[in-house]
């Protein structure tokens, strides 16, 4: 089901297909499940969008597109939702995702604030890699398990509506007279076919 309403909102199929950061995986875009709009495409779309943007690796819209690729979900989407991690948000959601970690493994935290800067990460990765990690890990999880239920509510309360507004306007609908059971009346001189008797 393809609504004007969410596709102004996405990125087109060519756009996708000249993105710099695509062009390895360019030939497996012409697979049409990877544009279609459904329940299951969208629900994993943001499942792969979500997880990914928590992800703290380099081309985090290639490693969503590979998986949207290999779920056959849509792919706008997914790559779309990559774009929650950006240079306003990408260092609190790091930040929280360590302090997490660092809570679920029992550390001490060892940072009081997040530099985002490779400098910074060369001499402080060693120490706060794993809580670091497990908090991404985590937090991509549950943010695309929440992506998903909500996606799926939100499509089933749209169906719902839809075949709300579709009973509404058959009810609206004027009836048409119903012929069944009528006589039928011939006139006195009998049935005329062809102008002959």
């Amino acid at each position: 089901m393809r609504r004007p309403w969410i596709r102004k909102y996405l990125p087109s199929r060519d756009a996708i297909r000249e993105h710099k950061a695509l062009q390895p995986v360019r030939h497996l875009l012409l697979e049409p499940e990877l544009w279609h709009l459904h329940r299951r495409s969208l629900g994993g779309a943001f499942f792969i969008g979500l997880f990914c943007a928590f992800m703290p690796v380099p081309f985090q819209m290639l490693l969503a597109a590979l998986l949207a690729i290999f779920a056959r979900c849509n792919l706008p989407i997914a790559v779309a939702l990559v774009w929650i991690t950006n240079p306003l948000t990408i260092g609190p959601m790091f930040f929280f995702a360590y302090k997490l970690g660092a809570w679920l493994v029992d550390a001490e935290l060892t940072e009081s604030r997040w530099e985002w800067s490779w400098q910074w990460l060369g001499t402080r990765f060693a120490a706060i890699w794993w809580p670091f990690l497990l908090g991404c890990l985590v937090c991509g999880w549950v943010a695309g398990l929440t992506g998903t239920v909500v996606s799926r509510l939100l499509w089933r309360l749209h169906v719902i509506r839809r075949w709300q507004m579709r009973r509404e306007k058959r009810r609206a609908r004027p009836r048409p007279r119903s012929t069944r059971g009528a006589a039928l009346v011939v006139p006195a001189g009998g049935i005329e076919q062809d102008g002959t008797r």
